[in-house]
């Protein structure tokens, strides 16, 4: 029973411990390979930034330059494009503002005819046949610079037949409306 039992426990713990130090292994594998990667793309970001440039040989110099060349024409390209759609938004925006400014030329136009219509009417007097003028306006346009606000105290001339007492209308010069 004993050799069974250890036969047992090797074949179950065995296998085990195997299989994670093959894990721990490939692991180790892994972040090796990762290092040696982070390592030469700072290497090579240093190279296109111009440092560590010394121990590089001619061929890997051109292969360099060619790099940033494309880099440069892809930078140029994007700008291009970008400047380009910015142009097309302010065309856009350039038909929209001569198109506010044509309806509102031509709204300014129809007002202007209508104050001309309305200056014709005043000149010949057709507006002053409908309104009459006020006592101290000789002429319809002549205007005083101040205004004139007469309200309440006018002279009372008795009307006939009125019933209203003397002595109330005389001294005010006010007749109350609950009394005509």
């Amino acid at each position: 029973m004993s050799k069974t039992l250890e036969r047992y426990q090797r074949c179950c713990f065995v296998p085990q411990d195997n299989r994670l130090e093959h894990e721990t292994q490939s692991w180790y594998q892994e972040v090796i390979k990762l290092k040696a990667k982070y390592e030469a793309l700072q290497c090579t970001q240093r190279h296109l930034l111009g440092e560590d440039l010394g121990p590089l040989n001619m061929k890997e110099l051109q292969k360099l330059e060619k790099q940033l060349e494309g880099a440069l024409a892809m930078a140029r390209q994007r700008k291009t494009q970008i400047m380009m759609e910015q142009m097309e938004e302010l065309r856009k925006k350039e038909r929209q503002l001569g198109d506010i400014n044509s309806q509102l030329k031509k709204k300014l136009e129809e007002e202007g005819q209508n104050q001309k219509a309305m200056e014709g009417l005043w000149s010949c007097g057709a507006a002053t046949e409908n309104f009459p003028l006020h006592p101290s306006q000789s002429h319809p346009m002549e205007c005083d610079l101040e205004p004139v606000l007469q309200i309440g105290y006018h002279h009372y001339v008795e009307a006939e037949g009125s019933s209203a007492p003397r002595d109330m209308a005389g001294e005010t010069n006010f007749i109350h409306g609950w009394i005509i």
